[in-house]
């Protein structure tokens, strides 16, 4: 019998993290955003924890990707979202500079938890396209910066677009003390996880590098 044609793996996600880290791993996916507001979903969903908020989002941006593509070829379409959890609220990404500013003077010499949902569907086989979903959570544990360490930070931009505030791979990283957990997910994709959910749906890790090893 012969093997289940490999996947063509789309991200539904604009951010140049998580493509980098897919790459790193070996992947070489296409990029369709969404277009998701998430604003809207988060509006619609009502009352729920950060963890669920990050899952949904994620699910949101994937359905609509697939609806884009359709059936037809063999695609592991790939949404994720990320939400940090502070004092028991979600935080996506700022407001404007003002916002993330403060943010940062609350952030500072704690810890809190970055959640990433994950929302896989496989599409091109026969029948609905199967789906799986899952949040990885992450503990970061922030430096102490000073006022003038924080203002610099957000004057470089960087916060601005990313939840939370910060990066782990970028400017940020200097700000962060540690992690527990995986650090793929604080990036915005976790990569095991990734794996798991790709293999629930039968498709082989090993089998999406874009270079395939001795």
């Amino acid at each position: 019998m012969p093997a289940a044609p490999v996947p063509r793996v789309v991200l539904a996600s604009a951010s140049p993290a998580r493509l980098a880290t897919l790459r790193s791993a070996g992947l070489d996916p296409a990029v369709l955003v969404s277009g998701v507001d998430e604003d809207a979903v988060a509006r619609e969903l009502g009352e729920v924890t950060p963890a669920q908020l990050a899952e949904a989002l994620a699910a949101a941006k994937c359905a609509a990707v697939a609806a884009e593509l359709g059936g037809g070829r063999p695609t592991l379409v790939v949404g994720c979202d990320s939400v940090l959890e502070l004092d028991g609220a979600a935080q996506g990404k700022p407001a404007d500079a003002a916002d993330a500013l403060a943010r940062w003077q609350r952030m500072r010499g704690r810890s809190g938890v970055l959640h990433t949902g994950h929302c896989v569907r496989l599409l091109g086989g026969v029948g609905p396209a199967p789906e799986r979903r899952a949040t990885g959570s992450t503990t970061v544990h922030f430096a102490d910066p000073d006022d003038a360490e924080i203002e610099a930070y957000v004057a470089s931009g960087e916060p601005l677009g990313v939840a939370g505030a910060f990066t782990l791979d970028g400017l940020g990283g200097a700000y962060v003390r540690g992690v527990e957990g995986d650090p793929h997910t604080v990036v915005g994709i976790s990569v095991p996880l990734l794996r798991l959910l790709a293999l629930d749906l039968g498709v082989v890790w090993h089998r999406l590098w874009s270079r395939q090893q001795a």
